[in-house]
């Protein structure tokens, strides 16, 4: 049977068509029949607790020349819709974190919101992973530059993250001694002259499989898919990430990555997080992806795969499910 299924996207119009997994859901939703309708955050609202949102009717085609069409939006109760796909890019803000509120409100109404709000809430795509201690490699995560630094000393070569980045921004590659680690930390942790008001950082020992590729596992409903894109970093960045410039190469996965998987998996399925992409370097389960999951499209051209079909299986027999007979 036909779903109206709504997405909460950033613009459509600025998508690059061959590597957007939120433009490979909605082409699947459409060879499907689906109705379609476009959202942005701000089309969010509750009306005396009934979620509500500014929705336009979205049409896909897949032509990197014209790949969609949008009719008139209109303020609707989200209850009359059967699907939200919240695809929304970090960073998990104030603003992101209220709008997983209107969604929950959707989600008691009968909707299904794809990842479940509340996981979308309490998953951070960095500390997520430190629930799997015995996949990760040593973690600290940390307000305390002193602390910072004696983990660089105790491990020699360290990776700095903020916990709200993406895309590889704001990462560094650090070793014991540099004179540019005071620096990065200023960065990272913010604050003022008295350390006040300091931001959250994670520190990850580097781990050198770094540059075989750091492997992007997409799991549905608690099953990989078998294929990683492997992204490769290229010259001297020691990134990874393709929006760094990585180079994206599909792999076959290893006995590790499906151990891997195997362990995280029962987790995602009792939180209701039907799409997950896994980061893994070498042997190292390093970052679990809730919000928007990447690597789709490459991974469907380079294997002939239809993973957004195997999502919307998913999401069909649970739509499905939650009708009364």
């Amino acid at each position: 049977m036909p779903l109206s299924v709504a997405v909460l996207m950033d613009p459509i119009s600025s998508i690059k068509t061959a590597k957007d997994t939120s433009f490979a859901m909605l082409l699947e939703a459409g060879r499907r029949g689906h109705t379609l309708h476009y959202l942005e955050q701000g089309d969010l609202a509750l009306r005396d607790g009934v979620a509500w949102a500014r929705c336009a009717p979205l049409t896909v085609h897949d032509d990197p020349h014209r790949w969609f069409t949008l009719g008139k939006p209109d303020w609707r109760e989200l209850r009359g819709i059967n699907v939200v796909l919240m695809r929304k890019d970090p960073p998990v803000d104030a603003q992101f974190i209220y709008d997983t509120m209107v969604l929950e409100a959707a989600q008691r109404d009968g909707v299904a919101v794809i990842n479940d709000p509340r996981a979308l809430r309490d998953c951070n795509e960095k500390l997520f992973a430190l629930a799997f201690p015995h996949c990760i490699a040593p973690t600290l995560v940390a307000r305390d530059a002193d602390e910072l630094r004696r983990f660089v000393a105790e491990h020699g070569e360290v990776v700095l993250k903020p916990l709200d980045g993406m895309g590889g921004r704001g990462i560094f590659r650090v070793k014991a001694g540099d004179s540019n680690l005071n620096s990065m930390l200023e960065i990272l942790l913010g604050g003022d002259a008295r350390g006040q008001d300091r931001q959250l950082a994670i520190a990850q020992k580097y781990i050198p499989e770094i540059s075989a590729g750091d492997k992007r596992i997409l799991v549905v409903d608690g099953e990989p898919v078998p294929y990683a894109l492997a992204r490769i970093p290229q010259g001297n960045e020691f990134r990874g990430n393709l929006a760094a410039g990585g180079r994206g190469e599909g792999v076959p996965l290893s006995e590790r990555d499906r151990w891997i998987v195997a362990q995280v998996a029962p987790e995602l399925r009792r939180r209701g997080l039907l799409f997950v992409g896994l980061d893994v370097i070498g042997d190292y389960l390093t970052e679990i992806n809730v919000t928007s999951p990447t690597c789709v499209r490459e991974l469907d051209a380079q294997f002939g795969l239809n993973i957004a079909g195997q999502l919307f299986d998913v999401i069909e027999r649970q739509v499905s499910g939650n009708r009364p007979a």
